[in-house]
């Protein structure tokens, strides 16, 4: 699944690197406790086919005290899917990018010595990720890299008590910001913990609601946008709602579009999954409008010398070189990975 991307599409794109790639294929990264032995079947056997991409969570998903039978489980899942790739029973392409979220620094280490370095791993989620514990991340991040002669990579989650403190907020991103970008090239994206900032105020978003109508969390998550875009992917909140035994109420898919919908005008990309059934709503959400991808294509393609600014392809906007040139990229690479709404009426891509 993470590599069926349309390369053709991504000719007008002038800078694509792999990174980024996968930055924009991870779709809902969909999270499942490391104790989960039923992964290994469920990937091999591609029981889900929109999920482009996985977390094995040590941390807030299993019981303390549990943490050494979960990273036995990984080992075994591991051996699951080296053993079927060997055996030509899956292909690597077919199997989603994969990665450990840990819970504190020395568990990278712990990990990789108990899957051998595997290719199938991708790299590692660094929760509650704060000036307490980034430098140490990115010690042991560079170690293994090096001793498994390959990137893997890595995403933090922003979470803390120090983001969401007014007071220390801007102080904290700019100082992460600061760690991390020596580490740019191993960092897949920038997440955010939506749930975790909504405890420290005590509230929670109803299914019609999304996490910008909460104030406070809003302001957080603008914040980050503010320090890390520019330079980084980063990814939206997880939603908390998925399809019930009730398969005719369809009011979370509706509130889940919703709050991609504000994702995206937003600049963040990509969702967290808690379930399989958000799996093909995000990737449906994160489909590129006809309008939007002939208009980045012109944009990215721009043939006049004259001038620098022109209507859009439905004839009721402005398209300007100078502003609109990142917004194109962006949206050619989500038109490369999920498509375009109307490919019907697009012969010269298919």
């Amino acid at each position: 699944m993470k590599n069926i991307i349309n390369r053709k599409i991504l000719t007008s794109c002038c800078k694509v690197k792999d990174r980024d790639l996968m930055a924009y294929s991870l779709g809902g990264l969909m999270y499942t406790p490391a104790h989960n032995d039923k992964v290994t079947e469920f990937l091999t056997t591609r029981k889900y086919p929109h999920l482009r991409s996985l977390a094995l969570c040590l941390e807030d998903a299993i019981a303390d005290g549990s943490e050494e039978q979960a990273i036995e489980q990984i080992g075994r899942t591991f051996e699951g899917l080296e053993k079927a790739v060997n055996e030509r029973t899956v292909s690597k392409d077919d199997l989603p990018y994969i990665f450990i979220r840990v819970k504190y620094p020395s568990q990278i280490r712990q990990t990789i010595e108990k899957i051998n370095g595997s290719d199938q791993l991708s790299g590692y989620i660094f929760p509650k990720f704060d000036m307490s514990n980034a430098r140490s991340y990115f010690d042991e991040l560079k170690a293994v890299s090096g001793e498994c002669g390959r990137m893997i990579y890595a995403m933090p989650i922003i979470e803390s008590r120090a983001v969401s403190d007014l007071r220390s907020r801007v102080t904290t991103l700019l100082s992460l910001k600061e760690v991390t970008d020596p580490y740019r090239d191993h960092i897949v994206n920038i997440r955010i913990g939506g749930n975790d900032f909504c405890s420290r105020f005590g509230v929670r978003r109803g299914i019609s609601d999304t996490i910008y109508d909460i104030t406070a969390v809003n302001a957080i998550i603008g914040d980050i946008v503010n320090v890390f875009a520019e330079d980084y992917v980063v990814s939206a909140p997880v939603w908390d709602y998925f399809e019930s035994t009730d398969k005719s109420d369809t009011a979370w898919a509706e509130g889940l579009k919703k709050e991609i919908h504000m994702d995206i005008l937003n600049g963040l990309v990509g969702k967290t999954a808690i379930h399989p059934s958000q799996l093909p709503v995000i990737d449906e959400a994160l489909t590129v409008s006809y309008e939007d991808y002939k208009d980045a294509c012109s944009l990215l393609n721009w043939n006049d010398s004259t001038l620098a600014v022109s209507k859009g392809t439905a004839g009721n906007r402005m398209n300007e070189l100078a502003v609109h040139r990142n917004w194109a990229d962006r949206i050619l690479i989500r038109a490369a990975v999920y498509g375009i709404k109307e490919k019907e009426r697009i012969t010269d891509i298919a």
